[in-house]
């Protein structure tokens, strides 16, 4: 998984940049993810008076939203980058509004001292406003995230970091027809669980932690 930030004052193109690439990363077939930060001490998603925010205010510490076609988890909490992106499973997560110093970026301006505010050496194109005045600034490209977005992707496929999670060790193997399927622990673990219940449902017990289970479509 890589990740890239969008950074910049207000009005200054982030978002309209930030649209521009997940189209163009999504044309090039990889899966997107997005953070944004909102800069905003009171901010809150939920509203007043809502049934999920009567369960925070009844004391709950983590609340679900979930309908038809959307699940809004609310934490009560200011979680960190590396626990945000742990959430995450995709080629590319954007992030906009995200300074930390690790994260290499793409700083929006208006002008020449929008750049100067906020330039430091994470930064490796400069989009937004701005580019429409000019094609270089002290070496790091200018680059319209509207007309030149191609050109854009192509820095960000060559400069966004891979982000490492710590993973979770597994402590099962999953076979499938005869083959060892690679995937996560948790999803190991969920599995794995979710077998023990049904076999406990079923009346059984089974010791053996090496238990296979067959399942076959029956003859009409």
């Amino acid at each position: 998984m890589k990740v890239v930030s969008v950074i910049g004052i207000t009005d200054s193109g982030k978002t309209t940049t930030i649209e521009n690439i997940i189209k163009e990363l999504r044309l090039r077939n990889y899966t997107v993810g997005t953070v944004k930060e909102i800069h905003f001490h009171n901010f809150k998603m939920d509203v007043e008076g809502t049934n999920t925010d009567r369960h925070k205010k009844a004391g709950s510490q983590l609340v679900t939203a979930r309908g038809e076609n959307e699940t809004d988890i609310l934490f009560q909490e200011k979680l960190s980058l590396a626990k945000i992106l742990s959430f995450y499973n995709h080629d590319y997560v954007i992030l906009e509004g995200v300074r930390e110093k690790s994260i290499p970026k793409i700083l929006t301006a208006h002008n020449i001292n929008g750049i100067e505010d906020r330039l430091d050496e994470t930064v490796f194109a400069i989009s937004g406003r701005v580019s429409s005045e000019l094609d270089m600034y002290k070496d790091i490209p200018s680059i319209n995230g509207i007309t030149h977005i191609q050109k854009l992707v192509d820095l960000i496929e060559k400069n966004a970091i891979e982000f490492f999670q710590d993973k979770k060790e597994a402590r099962y193997k999953v076979v499938i027809g005869g083959k060892e399927v690679n995937i996560s622990a948790e999803l190991q673990e969920l599995l794995c669980h979710t077998m023990q219940v049904m076999t406990k449902e079923l009346g059984l017990h089974i010791e053996n932690e090496d238990t296979g289970i067959c399942i076959r479509k029956r003859d009409l």
